[in-house]
Parts: structure tokens; sequence; C-alpha cells
């Protein structure tokens, strides 16, 4: 498996897919083709020519053409994923329904549309059109019953602490991460890496191997790297193989100490309060206080508490005395032990690391 890790190779999709061991990956992301049938040449208002993708590799000659490549490079993705990891596929509105409904026949399980809302598009020239500015991603894992990965917590942390939606707004790529050679873009489509950021981050972890055969200049495998995952791609285009070999080479990793993401909550092992009273290491009649310990609350004999004439879970009773519509009894009960004033959830984390509960 390791001529297979964080390296790129140029060749045929179609054909260096099948050299790839079954169940090798953890994520795939795909930006094949678009399809965009762009029959004539593109001008501004003012005659200029407007120089959009109207590349070789992106034409075929007909939606079965386009189609039976689809289901190839799809089957062969499905293969080498690991039966609990998941993919991303791209496109517009030329392509995506096409690619929906290979997914679904291939029996991936779609999990999620995502809409890439561009805030600085190419605007519609003629004016015959809505202004085009958007892409869709589709999120699937390998089936339905696969246990994927999805890091909750840190997107909600990266949307200032609210659900991360499926409408994103991030800029086309330009200014200095656009590649360029003699003023010209070198690939048309070229990704920012803000983009794949995200996904990478929202559908991976750390050492996780990622896997796009179309690499194009690179994206993909120069933020993997930089977030510490493996990586491999496979790029047809000469051109752009020898821009991304350039690209990956100077690309550097973020410190190790600065990769780690937020546990999600429905990871972490669960403990109720009633738990610790009920293995006796809390004891019916044992006081817990608030953080000042001003509040004086007992624990009852069914992991409830009482303070003054209330009674509830150690959450309840925490939000009244708080005025809040509800509170993390764990960080705001403390317990006596030993002569000091201990937080109880520091007895949880304890239990949880020992795996006694």
């Amino acid at each position: 498996m390791s001529k297979f890790l964080n390296k790129i190779i140029n060749g045929d999709c179609l054909k260096e897919l099948k050299k790839i061991p079954e169940n090798s990956f953890d994520l795939i992301f795909a930006d094949p083709p678009y399809n965009m049938q762009i029959g004539e040449r593109l001008t501004r208002p003012d005659a200029s020519k407007v120089y959009g993708v109207n590349d070789k590799w992106d034409q075929f000659d007909s939606f079965k053409d386009y189609d039976d490549f689809c289901k190839l490079w799809l089957t062969e993705c499905k293969r080498i994923l690991k039966d609990n990891g998941s993919i991303w596929v791209i496109g517009s509105y030329h392509n995506i329904f096409r690619l929906g409904y290979h997914l679904q026949n291939l029996k991936f399980w779609l999990l999620n549309d995502v809409i890439w809302r561009k805030n600085n598009p190419m605007p519609n020239f003629r004016g015959t059109r809505f202004t085009n500015a958007h892409e869709t991603l589709i999120w699937a894992s390998k089936n339905k019953n696969s246990k994927y990965t999805f890091n909750y917590q840190s997107l909600k942390c990266l949307n200032d602490d609210l659900q991360m939606r499926s409408d994103w707004t991030f800029p086309i790529c330009n200014g200095k991460e656009r590649l360029k050679k003699n003023g010209k873009k070198i690939h048309s489509t070229q990704k920012p890496e803000s983009l794949l950021h995200r996904i990478i981050l929202a559908t991976t972890n750390k050492g996780d191997r990622i896997f796009d055969p179309f690499l194009g200049t690179g994206t993909t495998a120069v933020v993997a790297k930089k977030l510490g995952r493996n990586y491999y791609g496979i790029e047809k285009q000469i051109k752009y193989f020898k821009a991304a070999r350039e690209r990956i080479k100077k690309t550097k990793v973020i410190d190790d100490c600065y990769l780690d993401t937020i546990e999600n909550n429905k990871s972490k092992p669960r403990i109720p309060f009633g738990s610790l009273v009920e293995l006796g290491i809390l004891k019916p009649g044992t006081s817990l206080f608030d953080p000042k310990k001003k509040i004086n609350a007992k624990i009852m004999v069914d992991g409830s508490i009482k303070y003054k004439d209330s009674e509830g879970s150690i959450h309840k009773i925490a939000a009244k005395i708080m005025g809040a519509d509800s509170y993390n009894g764990w960080t705001y009960w403390h317990y006596r032990v030993n002569g000091s004033t201990v937080l109880i959830d520091s007895l949880r984390q304890k239990f949880i690391a020992e795996k006694q509960i």
C-alpha cells in the first residue's frame, strides 16, 4: 500500500484505478470533467474573449459517452473506498444530476448535497441567463451502513458554535493561490484550498488516506499534506501534473501539535450522573457546591439532587439557579474530596480514562 501513499502519478485514471487494492482509502474527492457543452466562442460586451472551460478533456461526443465514463470511474472508486469511507463529487448543473444518478445506482448512500456559493462568480455577459454563482457537491458514504467520519464539533467550531449548514460561501480560486504561466491560468477550474480544507477537516481524521482521481493542479493533495493526511492522486494532463508536483513539493505540513480536532460528543462514552451514585463513587447525602461555594445541594439516592424546594438532575437544578433554559451540570457542580473542592466532571473524566464505567 505504501506505493499509493503521498504520491501523485501522471496517467489515465480509468487505467490507474484498476491497479489500486480494494478498501484502500478513507475519503475520495472527485472533481471530474463537467461536460459543459460550450459550443461557441464566448465574448464580453466589448468583444473581448472570455476564457471559459473549453478544454478538450472536458468534451465528450454524447451524454452516453459521458455516462459510460462516469460509471467506470465511480465503480472503481467504490471498490477502493473503505467500507466506512465516504466520497465527495463536485459539479455544475451540466453534470451533477447525472453523477447523483450514477452514485445511487451504484448503491452509494447519499448524505448531503452542499452548495458552494461563489462570492465572486463570472458574470453572465450576455444577460440571457441567471449568473451561475454556485456549484454543487454530493457527499455520500460507501453504503447505507457505513460508519463514516463526520467531525461535527470541528465544523461547529469553524462556524462560531453554530451547526454547519449545507450552503458554503467561498471565493473562486484567485490571487496568489491561482497558478499561472505567462499571465494565463494553468488550469481553468482550479479549486480553492478553503473548499478542500473544510471537506477534509469535516470527513477525515489525522493520518487518514485521501484519493483524488482527477487531481488537476493538486489542491486535494496540497491540503491533505498540510492537514497531516496521506494523499494519492492521478492526473492525465502532463501540464497539470507538473504544476501539481511542484506545488505539493513546496507545501509545508502544519505542526502536528496543531492538528488535533475537537472530539465529537456522540463518540464520547456517556456516563449518567446516577451511575456514579450506583457505583458508590458519590454517596447519597454528599453535598455539591456551585463554583463560589454559596450553593449547597444534596445528592439523592436516585442520582437527582435537592436544593431548597427544588429537586431534579444536576443539569436541571443548575439551569434553574443560573436562570437558563439549560445548563451543563458537569461543569457547574463541585464536591469536596480530601479537603479540596473538585469539579464533578473531573471525576467523570477519571473513570472514562480508566474505562471503569
